[in-house]
């Protein structure tokens, strides 16, 4: 029996610190929080503002056990993580074990290494309870807000929305930023490039240090130069420097991993929570820029021993933001001596941590920035060559050179060669090219992190979560975004003078945030009626007030208070007066039958319809394409939705159609759906490329092996890759080259399934479609789509297996009943509502 037990969040953590401690410390995982608000329900008395908590059926197992090792310990070591949800969870912990306050100590780390273990033992405290209310007053606000009005958004815009405070500003921000580039008219001008040499023939890039309005003042100026002699008019050389950055911040970690590796900030911080949890780097939310004297020591060894004393320069940072804890530390490595970790994911992102916290204690760069101005008296505007040289490399040595997204391409200085004022050169080309003026970009997850943290909203331990949220709800997404086409001007000196009209390609993004649908109607219903809830100042002010109630200078149940004394009679109001919310746009009239034509939100959707419900005739619908919005579709692009689907010529003795389904545009063979590629316009396809189409499928369709006789086929879905035997859908893990699948792969993939499928069912009942199912969780009921728990037994105990193979069907109805009294009752039929034209008859494409 061990002496100590030490209760950490996660099962991770738990085997990192098992290995500094001695026989007399048994390490534990509650796996998080052990227990929280209810799932179903408000789960908050909004007379006192209590919590009612609940330990979940999946953690009941989890507090029997830590229960029984209470028991046999003399002192429980509390050991989640530093911040306001760890000592959340250490309280939690104190509350639902019943922990004695004399034999139970609160002992807090941010690096999981041997010494800061054994120094937090050695310095144990009690519970913060300030930190523990910032984070109940955080989860019961945003409860609140979320139960309060997400009823509001299922009556006035579409059923099964959700809202929430953070997450709602968020996608404002995404909605407010696409709305800009929309309304953004750019305007043209002409830059002027020049590429110059020298008597030894080496070449000089410049740029006109004007731009010019108009084409005809751009011809003007080439007309001038070309006859022009030009020389050297200046060359100035300054000394200049740079600093490395901060060390890592989460939101900056989670930026520069986005830049330099592509990472989304969910990946990031789960990257960084392993490379925690083993031990590598500190704790990895964290809003400081701060670093111990220990590890600015530990640097400067390090980097004197590697590159010498010349690249040390120890420093500080400060963090600008007043809400930050000084007492945290950057994330930074526990140990500077090593220089990578085994697991290459790992070691990407551990790379990245390494080296900035590295460069942030080395010497500045020295470089020496050169301009060259190259013209002519007689010409109205000169040019200017930039070029910079590296003296003394400093933290790039380490770091290297980095790149911000809005960095302008053409901003790259390069090495210049040497010249003297007034040397001659001569010009090999002179361009002037029209550029247009651009929107401020799309969001990024980072940018989009980056602009949370400097309006104050959000917490380093909310930003990934506010992000995933949003995606998850279907507010924004990530869809590509094709671009729009325009004709430029361009003019080439080189001994004539050459123009070009080009077609250039603008606006087409991807892998950046867009509003959906949806997210833009529920952002316009949210601002119109809640404006205060999604005002940016406001919800900066909500956090200052979780920083207050954090350092006690403020109670949370009266913060609590007063917000919901605002808050709860906007509801009310809002409920009773607010329109419904469809997003509905009026695009024109139907020339056919001068029906308005009006693009909104559907049952299913985005949609386009002709015709109004009071017409005597049902309007007819049609959905939009995923690259189309409400909000900018077109009454022609509209009409043209309308076409679809259309039949074609039969292939190979099967009808041949397009359409537009849920999961987008496709051309059905027979009984076979095929999606079109995305970006083709379904309206384009004509027969032959159908007929491509269709024998793309047909190979790709064809089997790859054969398994006791029968065909196997493989393609990729929703969920990845998989191989198809009969009709059992076989997902293949990433273990797997699915390329290059052997006959023993296919064999060992099918096996498995076939063995798991086997012992899916403790009884099926098809006709009724009733299952009993052996889960995850352990045994559930399914029906139809739906699944349900199996109550306990007369002992109060679970079922086993055995005693659901006995379990008549009629006591199984009785399980469903109980959960949904609505279950097996006859749903009334809707009346079929009119699609589109094209459902009569359908239209043929020649």
């Amino acid at each position: 029996m061990s002496k100590n037990l030490v209760i950490v969040e996660s099962p991770a953590k738990a085997k990192t610190i098992q290995k500094y401690l001695g026989k007399d410390f048994e390490v534990k995982s509650s796996f998080g929080h052990i227990r929280d608000l209810p799932k179903k329900g408000m789960g908050i008395d909004l007379d006192t503002f209590t919590p009612e908590y609940e330990v979940s059926a999946e953690k009941k197992k989890i507090v029997s056990e830590l229960k029984a090792s209470v028991k046999n310990a003399e002192t429980i070591w509390l050991a989640s993580d530093e911040d306001r949800e760890g000592e959340a969870i250490a309280w939690h912990l104190a509350q639902e074990l019943k922990l004695n306050e004399d034999n139970t100590k609160r002992i807090v780390f941010h690096e999981i290494t041997k010494n800061a273990i054994l120094r937090a033992i050695e310095n144990p405290r009690k519970i913060d309870q300030n930190l523990v209310n910032a984070q109940q007053a955080r989860r019961v606000l945003d409860r609140i807000v979320g139960f309060e009005m997400s009823p509001v958004l299922w009556k006035k815009v579409k059923t099964g929305l959700s809202a929430g405070r953070v997450q709602s500003v968020a996608v404002r921000l995404v909605v407010d930023r696409e709305n800009e580039i929309r309304e953004f008219v750019p305007k043209s001008s002409f830059k002027v490039d020049g590429v110059f040499q020298n008597g030894e023939k080496q070449d000089i890039s410049a740029k006109l240090k004007k731009d010019f309005a108009k084409v005809d003042e751009a011809e003007d100026f080439l007309n001038q130069a070309k006859n022009t002699e030009f020389k050297v008019l200046n060359v100035e050389k300054k000394p200049g420097s740079r600093s490395a950055s901060a060390p890592f911040t989460t939101s900056t970690l989670q930026q520069e991993a986005s830049n330099r590796l592509g990472y989304g900030v969910t990946a990031t911080m789960r990257v960084a929570q392993r490379l925690y949890e083993e031990g590598y780097i500190t704790y990895m939310r964290t809003d400081s820029v701060n670093l111990s004297q220990e590890a600015i020591n530990a640097a400067k060894a390090q980097i004197i021993s590697e590159f010498g004393e010349q690249y040390s320069n120890p420093r500080n940072y400060t963090t600008k933001s007043a809400s930050a804890q000084e007492a945290h530390e950057a994330i930074r490595p526990t140990d500077f001596s090593v220089k990578s970790v085994g697991d290459a994911q790992l070691n990407k992102l551990y790379q990245l941590i390494y080296k900035r916290a590295m460069a942030s204690q080395m010497a500045n760069a020295k470089i020496e920035k050169t301009i060259i101005e190259i013209g002519n008296p007689k010409l109205p505007q000169h040019f200017e060559a930039n070029g910079e040289v590296i003296i003394f490399d400093g933290f790039l040595r380490v770091y290297g050179i980095t790149k911000a997204d809005d960095d302008d391409e053409e901003n790259t200085e390069k090495l210049l060669p040497k010249v003297s004022v007034g040397e001659v050169l001569t010009y090999k080309k002179i361009e002037a090219t029209e550029k247009f003026t651009k929107p401020t970009g799309r969001y990024t997850e980072a940018a989009l992190v980056k602009k949370l943290e400097e309006l104050g909203i959000g917490r380093p331990s909310t930003y990934a979560p506010t992000i995933q949220t949003i995606q998850n709800r279907e507010y924004v997404d990530k869809r590509e975004v094709f671009p729009h086409e325009r004709e430029i001007v361009k003019m080439t000196l080189t001994k004539e003078i050459k123009k070009q009209v080009l077609v250039e390609k603008y606006g087409g993004d991807k892998n950046k945030f867009v509003p959906t649908d949806i997210g833009e109607v529920v952002n316009d219903f949210l601002t119109n009626n809640f404006a205060e809830i999604l005002d940016y100042g406001f919800t900066a002010k909500v956090e200052q007030n979780f920083d207050d109630i954090a350092n006690g200078s403020e109670e949370w149940k009266k913060v609590l208070g007063g917000f919901y004394k605002e808050f709860h009679p906007k509801i009310s109001n809002v409920e009773e007066t607010a329109e419904r919310a469809t997003g509905e746009r009026h695009l024109g009239k139907d020339p056919k039958s001068g029906k308005n034509v009006i693009a909104r939100i559907g049952r299913f959707g985005p949609m386009v319809q002709i015709g109004e419900q009071n017409d005597d005739e049902k309007p007819i619908f049609a959905s939009l394409m995923a690259s189309q919005n409400i909000a900018t579709i077109t009454l022609e692009e509209a009409l043209e939705l309308f076409k679809i689907p259309f039949d074609l010529k039969d292939f190979e003795g099967k009808s041949v159609t397009v359409g537009m389904g849920r999961f987008g545009p496709y051309v059905k063979w027979g009984e076979t759906f095929i999606s079109i590629p995305r970006g083709e316009d379904p309206l384009s396809v004509n027969q032959e490329r159908a007929e491509e189409i269709i024998k793309e499928k047909k190979i790709a369709d064809a089997p790859i092996a054969t398994y006791k006789g029968e065909p196997v086929t493989k393609g990729t879905g929703r969920f990845g890759p998989f191989i198809k035997y009969q009709s059992i859908f076989v997902n293949v893990p990433k273990k797997y080259d699915f390329e290059n699948l052997s006959q023993s792969d296919i064999n060992e993939l099918i096996d498995a399934k076939l063995e798991k499928e086997a012992n899916r069912y403790i009884q099926q009942w098809e006709k009724e479609k009733i299952s009993i199912e052996n889960g995850r969780w352990g045994p559930f009921i399914k029906f139809g789509k739906g699944m349900f728990k199996i109550p306990k037994n007369k002992k109060d105990e679970k079922y086993t297996a055995e005693e659901l193979k006995e379990v008549s069907l009629d006591e199984v109805k009785k399980w469903i009943t109980a959960q949904d009294k609505n279950a097996f009752k006859e749903k009334p039929k809707k009346a079929p509502v009119k699609k589109a034209a094209a459902k009569k008859t359908a239209v043929k494409k020649k």
